[in-house]
């Protein structure tokens, strides 16, 4: 079939499977500041088993200490993902990840002019031959293999394609596609690996981060592209605005893209909240699909849809991903959010009764600068009643 952009359900017609690939333990531990420890490592990856992702980048072996006994741990615990270790290509990193027992590696090079110039101060033609000569050894020892083109979104098109067909050669079972710098948008992202894709027919890995607040966007157009694996992390963690976010790439798959995918997304909000507080980075309240206030309705036209009918106002129930749906009362409250609040309460309000609490609400709202917990509301329904009672 000819396939476009425009073709939203070219995935659900072909049945294609898009593996999801958590970086978490690698790349979110290298968020600045942030370091788990091995009850913490062990318990993400477990929580990561549970949601059912593909595989698990579980950390830097040649590191060594307690990275790499942490490694190997989490390698021998009977996890259903595949294991995988990141390592430079450099057949002694190689070596470290095998005594960790993984089933997998990450081989990282560097491909744009200016990492390859400034950072390894190498050739080009010596970065293809390291690459090369650290793939054929892991294929050796019957690794799976992915071959990491790190800042691959600022590296000449036809060198980064020369890489990924001298990596397939070596047998390099996918190719990581880093926008390392974060400097993609969709449309461009749509257009390097679809090009990429069909020059090389090799696995794709997007792998994106978030400086321009695009990483999750850019993930999900690189598999419209052609990509069929999406590297991310709980919450977004990672380096300087994060990586591409689980939550956000799986439920978009679902609902942007009709992908077909088989996921226990309904413990999403655990996990989210797990991770917030073992790397000590807060949970924002507006966090897309995990945080508090995704369900949480307070403006008086969206409370009364919401109330008719969710789907007004929600794209996915919030038990999907472990939330609860909120009715918030405050200055943008309309009578059908106040009703629907009294009858929490087993108390039936008429309509005049609702104008007159709302009236109230809203100078209280506005008085104290924000929304109003459940008994404030409930005290200015009493005082009323007090009074027409005297």
């Amino acid at each position: 079939m000819t396939w476009t952009l425009a073709n939203k359900d070219w995935f659900l017609e072909s049945g294609a499977k898009i593996y999801i690939v958590d970086t978490t333990l690698r790349d979110g531990e290298q968020t600045a500041g942030v370091v788990f420890s091995k009850e913490e490592k062990i318990r993400i990856a477990k929580y990561l088993d549970e949601i059912g992702i593909d595989q698990i980048e579980v950390g830097i072996p040649v590191m060594g200490g307690d990275e790499k006994k942490c490694i190997t741990e989490i390698a021998h615990m009977g996890l259903k993902p595949s294991i995988m270790a990141w390592n430079r290509a450099v057949i002694a990193d190689i070596k470290e990840s095998l005594d960790c027992g993984v089933d997998a590696v990450a081989i990282s090079i560097s491909t744009s002019d200016i990492h390859i110039q400034h950072k390894l101060q190498i050739t080009r033609e010596r970065v293809l031959q390291m690459m090369s000569d650290a793939v054929k050894f892991a294929k050796d020892n019957n690794l799976y293999v992915s071959v990491n083109a790190e800042d691959a979104s600022r590296s000449d098109l036809d060198y980064l394609t020369e890489f990924a067909l001298i990596a397939k050669h070596a047998g390099a079972n996918r190719l990581r596609f880093c926008d390392t710098v974060g400097t993609l948008n969709p449309l461009t992202t749509f257009r390097y690996i679809k090009t990429l894709h069909d020059a090389v027919g090799l696995d794709i890995e997007m792998h994106t981060h978030n400086d321009f607040g695009m990483a999750t966007a850019n993930s999900l157009s690189g598999v419209y592209g052609g990509a069929n694996h999406v590297g991310v992390t709980i919450n977004g963690l990672g380096e300087r605005a994060g990586n591409s976010c689980l939550q956000e790439v799986i439920m978009g798959l679902k609902y942007l893209m009709n992908v077909n995918v088989n996921y226990n997304t309904m413990i999403f909000r655990e996990v989210a909240q797990y991770v917030a507080n073992a790397s000590g980075r807060e949970l924002p309240v507006s966090k897309p699909i995990v945080g508090s206030n995704i369900f949480a309705h307070e403006s008086g036209i969206h409370g009364d849809g919401v109330l008719k009918n969710p789907l007004t106002y929600e794209v996915f129930k919030p038990e999907e991903v472990g939330l609860e749906r909120q009715i918030i009362i405050g200055k943008h409250s309309g009578t059908a959010s106040i009703k629907s609040k009294f009858k929490e309460y087993m108390i039936s309000l008429t309509e005049e009764e609702a104008k007159e609490i709302l009236a109230r609400v809203r100078q209280m709202s506005i008085d104290k600068k924000r929304s109003l917990f459940d008994k404030e509301v409930v005290y200015i329904y009493e005082d009323i009643m007090r009074e027409r009672n005297k």
